[in-house]
Formats: structure tokens, C-alpha cells, sequence
């Protein structure tokens, strides 16, 4: 079965990629998560679109990729969230807030869905964030979390 991914799928390709793949997985699990389109011919006109987003917030190059790992890496980036007593969180930390954060203490803008977490953080304290910004560079940075 051919079909063009709209999001990134690990070990299968990044958005606007067209991949063949076999039938069940392609219908049981691509298209229904919403994470593929099914071939065709206007379908892959819309190919361009997407990879001109992509284009648009991707990192352009290596020599660009550790440029941004060096921005990354001498950041202070600190996260108000609600809290209560003994410092647990109100819910948790997402990766979209991470993002914010990092830009508002003047990081660059990353995308969220390339973000390594340490699980789930549900209480204030630092935390080490790791985002791979390229398939051969790995930025990390700490994250504060503070109640706000």
C-alpha cells in the first residue's frame, strides 16, 4: 500500500514522505491515527505543501543543527505551573509547554514532537530535556519547574 505521511513516524519517515508499507498496517494504523494519507495523484500535490512546512521549522543543516545546540545548551529555561503543597503539580508538563519556555527565554523555536522527556513531570524541580534537533546532533538542556 502507498502512502504519504503527515507526521512523523519512527523508523518510517518524516511528513511529506511517500512510503510503501503493507495493508494492514497502513489501514488499521496510519490512516486512522491520522499519521498518513492515502496515495493518489492530488494527494501527492499536497506533498509539496507539507514539505514546505517542514522546510519552514526544520533545522536546514549540521553546521545549523549545532548552532542551535549551542544556543540550547547555555540556556536557562524556567517553567511556571501551578502547583500545590509539597510541590506537586496540577497535571503535568507538556511538551508544547516546554517549547513556549524555551522561547521565551530566548531559545529558538523547536518543534515539541522532537523532545526527549525523562517521563512524566508532575512535581516542580529541574529536570534534564534532551531534543534532537538532527539525525547526528542531540542538544540537552535543564528545565526548571517553579509554582507559580
Amino acid at each position: 500500500m502507498k502512502i504519504i505521511l503527515t507526521q512523523e513516524v519512527s523508523g518510517l519517515g518524516a511528513p511529506g514522505d511517500i512510503v510503501e508499507v503493507k495493508n494492514g498496517f497502513g489501514r488499521n494504523y496510519l490512516l486512522p491515527q491520522g499519521f498518513a494519507i492515502a496515495w493518489t495523484k492530488g494527494a501527492e500535490k499536497q506533498v509539496t505543501l507539507i514539505k514546505r512546512a517542514r522546510s519552514a521549522r526544520e533545522i536546514r543543516d549540521l553546521g545549523h543543527a549545532n548552532e542551535v545546540k549551542g544556543q540550547l545548551e547555555g540556556l536557562k529555561v524556567s517553567l511556571k505551573a501551578r502547583a500545590g503543597d509539597g510541590g506537586r503539580l496540577f497535571g503535568s508538563v507538556t511538551p508544547a509547554e516546554i517549547v513556549d519556555a524555551v522561547k521565551a527565554a530566548g531559545g529558538p523555536v523547536l518543534d515539541r514532537r522532537r523532545l526527549e522527556m525523562p517521563g512524566h513531570i508532575k512535581s516542580t524541580g529541574a529536570y534534564p530535556v534532551r531534543i534532537k534537533l538532527h539525525p547526528e546532533v542531540t542538544a540537552s538542556f535543564n528545565l526548571n519547574v517553579v509554582a507559580s
